[in-house]
């Protein structure tokens, strides 16, 4: 049995590249956490989607902004901005996402990481 396990996002043990950003993970036993990393003009439907094979993320979140600020929008249109410091869900309800301003989006999922953009 593992008393203690302690790992941190500069050493991360996956990353998950795409052209304006990047998605770390970190796995522990049950559970794997995710560091999301996006640049000013990224969009899920444009950077993820070819990878992830669909057209909108039906992964479900859980998670905490850490700097910048987001989007999450689903089919009903209406837009609902993330900002820093701001703890969120959002249901596994095709969603899209994107980058709001010119400054870099980061976020730590606690739910979902182990099959996003994938």
């Amino acid at each position: 049995m593992i008393d203690l396990i302690i790992k941190n996002f500069e050493d991360p043990d996956e990353t998950r590249n795409f052209e304006k950003g990047k998605f770390e993970l970190v796995t522990l036993p049950n559970m794997t956490i995710g560091k999301a990393t996006y640049k000013p003009g990224w969009k899920w439907s444009i950077d993820v989607s070819p990878l992830a094979g669909s057209d909108f993320c039906d992964v479900e979140h859980l998670g905490m902004v850490l700097e910048g600020s987001a989007t999450v929008v689903f089919d009903d249109g209406v837009v609902h901005e993330l900002y820093k410091n701001d703890l969120f869900y959002v249901s596994p309800r095709p969603h899209d996402s994107w980058v709001v301003g010119h400054e870099d989006y980061i976020s730590i999922h606690f739910l979902g990481a182990d099959s996003y953009a994938k």
